[in-house]
């Protein structure tokens, strides 16, 4: 199959990628997009009962079914959960994925998140784009990928709640109507079954599903949408400037300033 374009999804767990962007990437998979969703961690810690090894494995499945709805490949980077830290050995990791994926658009977490898993995930995502393209940055891998031609694009998903650590409100600019692939962003985070009762203990979350739905409509009536979700583009110094998110999606896409 030919693509028209590459795009990587790096987030640190699995479903964290359903939670946060599953419909954009369901819609640019539908406009002719390589996508690979990545995760740091696979999971580890995400159960109350099942020890490590066994609820990883699980989730590791689980995300690889997720990401076949819309098909997609994932990878693991295999990191510890809480043990997710801005380091070289996580940088190679990362740096090689961006190279191997080779991606004009890149999605990841929020820089302000609820917790360090995720805002390191973003740092160290915003290192590897940014990065990818300086030869002289080896990554010790086996088999090293070529470094980039061009930085990505990056955005940063709404984070969970909308709010920082402090409780301060934090506003997307840039919006993607999913109202038209919500029941297939909802198929993709039914795919990890072994997080209801987990978040329902964990974090009172009754029903991640509707979480999701609820996340949905309040991007869509920030933005004019009825479903939708929110990001942030990168724009800082020797980032793309441009709006490829809105050239893939078109009318799909609204820019609303914060």
């Amino acid at each position: 199959m030919t693509f028209a374009f590459n795009v990587l999804a790096l987030f640190a767990h699995p479903d964290d990628a359903e939670f946060l962007a599953a419909g954009t990437l369901a819609l640019l998979a539908s406009h002719g997009g390589k996508i690979t969703i990545a995760t740091m961690s696979a999971g580890d810690c995400g159960s109350s009962i099942l020890p490590a090894g066994k609820i990883a494995h699980l989730r590791r499945r689980e995300a690889a079914n997720s990401a076949r709805l819309i098909g997609a490949d994932y990878t693991c980077l295999g990191e510890k959960d809480l043990e997710v830290f801005y380091a070289q050995r996580a940088l190679r990791k990362v740096m090689d994925l961006v190279r191997r994926a080779d991606p004009s658009l890149v999605f990841t977490h929020s820089p302000v998140d609820y917790m360090q898993d995720h805002e390191i995930t973003s740092r160290l995502c915003q290192t590897a784009c940014f990065g990818a393209m300086a030869p002289n940055y080896r990554t010790a891998a086996r088999r090293p990928a070529k470094p980039l031609r061009t930085v990505p694009h990056l955005y940063y998903a709404q984070p969970f709640g909308g709010k920082d650590i402090l409780g301060g409100k934090m506003r997307s600019s840039v919006f993607v109507n999913i109202s038209a692939v919500l029941a297939r962003k909802q198929e993709m985070l039914a795919c990890h079954e072994s997080q209801r009762a987990f978040l329902r203990a964990q974090q009172d979350i009754p029903d991640p599903i509707v979480l999701m739905r609820q996340m949905a409509v309040l991007a869509g009536r920030e933005s004019g949408f009825e479903g939708a979700e929110g990001f942030r583009q990168h724009l800082g110094q020797g980032f793309p400037q441009t709006s490829l998110l809105g050239e893939y999606l078109g009318d799909c896409v609204r820019v609303v300033p914060s």
